[in-house]
């Protein structure tokens, strides 16, 4: 039994990262990121992976696209590196990064796939990192900056922007832990980076807006905490998780609440008067990163052990992240799908104005490339497909539950660089032998070519 799809309501897609595929590191006229930054400096990420060529996208970029036309996708979400663009502080426009993307672009469209493209997905210039990245106010104005002139040349031909992808990470992960770049470990800090980023977002919404297309969406991605066990627990979570971003982008405000469990350490005070009205921005439609869920309780220690210690999740020192039953990702992330649907259903419940639609989505196994009898390459991923026909059912029950849902995009296109683990951890639908750089579509690449073709979501 499946569910059919409107064709024209619903977009099938798959998902990349600038910093993750493209490589190129210091060709025509790209400057260095706080991910470059980050990923040479030893002890930073796994091995000592970089990004410096990664899957070599911005040499193979028709190839890919290619791969894409194959796969059916109605969609393609791919990143846009601000270091290619805007190589110095406040310098002209990099004409040759522009022409990259614009490259894309056309290519995507000649293969009948609509560009979906994300503006920043957290390669900031390091100029900008050498100034304090997302702590200082000026960054926000900065990357609006970058919006416009990325808009003004491709404006007329994307058919969806995102502004931010995952802000919870480039704030919380980046500023309050050392997870991502630049690795502050600043704890409470974070708050600061997390409202600079909602400004940003703000911003980047007014750059775009008569400039791009007049059919064209704006949206956000946000990677929201999904979190189960102790109502306090989860309460205090959402709070500081999700709601910190829901809330002034999409109703103008942060709630009191906020403010009331967080004034041990934060007085937010670099909040200035006008900052909500630019946030709080009209969109057209909500990103939402799903991958698990936590488990998490209060505990018996004190909220705030010391203020300024390292945290991925500041004001919540009282609480604990428990072990999660059941399967596990390569990650180390429990697999959860009725987490995407609970997730989706409160969303809309919260904001029932603004369509939603998946924008990443997808596991990490320890995929193995074989040699059949044939002596064709493949891999078969049989987690990934039970993995991922799980979740589209999860998208499907919301859809029947009246969520609006417009799109899914799994995450990943290509096996890349990812992050902290470098490359250890393999999330592609197409096997990227990083010696040769030889691509092999893996089973489920040919699962999500025949559920595509169908039109149709799958029914457990």
């Amino acid at each position: 039994m499946t569910l059919p799809i409107v064709p024209d309501a619903f977009m099938f897609g798959t998902a990349t990262a600038s910093y993750q595929i493209e490589g190129a590191a210091t060709e025509d006229g790209r400057c260095p990121s706080i991910w470059d930054t980050f990923s040479h400096t030893p002890g930073r990420t796994f091995n000592g992976d970089t990004g410096d060529v990664a899957t070599d996208s911005y040499h193979r970029y028709k190839e890919d696209i290619a791969l894409l036309k194959e796969l059916g996708v109605d969609a393609y979400r791919f990143s846009i590196a601000m270091p290619r663009i805007v190589p110095t502080e406040g310098g002209p426009t990099n004409e040759k990064g522009l022409d990259f993307y614009e490259r894309v672009v056309d290519e995507l469209l000649a293969n009948g796939i609509k560009p979906c493209a994300t503006l920043y997905h957290w390669d900031l210039p390091q100029y900008l990192g050498d100034k304090g990245g997302w702590l200082n106010r000026d960054t926000a104005y900065r990357v609006a900056d970058y919006t416009r002139r990325v808009a003004e040349r491709l404006g007329d031909r994307v058919d969806t922007w995102i502004t931010l992808n995952e802000p919870w990470c480039s704030s919380y992960l980046s500023y309050g832990g050392t997870e991502h770049a630049p690795g502050m470990g600043g704890g409470p800090v974070a708050f600061e980076a997390v409202h600079h980023l909602n400004l940003a977002h703000g911003l980047m919404v007014q750059a775009l807006r008569g400039t791009i297309k007049d059919d064209a969406r704006v949206a956000v991605t946000l990677n929201l905490q999904f979190n189960r066990g102790d109502a306090d627990a989860v309460h205090r979570t959402d709070l500081i998780g999700n709601r910190v971003f829901l809330d002034p982008m999409l109703r103008g405000y942060y709630p009191d609440e906020l403010f009331a469990v967080t004034k041990g350490i934060c007085d937010w005070s670099f909040i200035k008067d006008g900052d909500l009205e630019q946030i709080h921005q009209p969109i057209d439609l909500l990103g939402i990163n799903y991958y698990s869920t936590s488990l998490v309780k209060m505990s018996d220690r004190p909220q705030f052990p010391q203020s300024t210690e390292a945290s991925t999740f500041p004001g919540c020192s009282d609480i604990d992240w428990l072990p999660t039953p059941g399967e596990h990702t390569e990650m180390g992330w429990n697999i959860d799908p009725n987490g995407l649907y609970d997730l989706l259903v409160r969303v809309h419940n919260d904001y029932p104005e603004l369509p939603l639609f998946i924008t990443e989505n997808g596991i990490a196994c320890a995929d193995e490339l074989v040699t059949e009898a044939d002596g064709t390459k493949a891999v078969h991923d049989d987690k990934r497909i039970s993995y991922l026909t799980k979740h589209f059912d999860a998208a499907r029950r919301a859809i029947e539950a009246g969520v609006d849902l417009r799109g899914y995009f799994v995450w990943s296109m290509l096996d890349n660089f990812e992050w902290a683990f470098g490359y250890t951890k393999r999330f592609g639908i197409t096997y990227v032998n990083y010696e040769t750089q030889e691509r092999t579509p893996k089973d489920s690449f040919k699962w999500y070519q025949k559920l595509i073709a169908s039109r149709e979501l799958p029914v457990l």
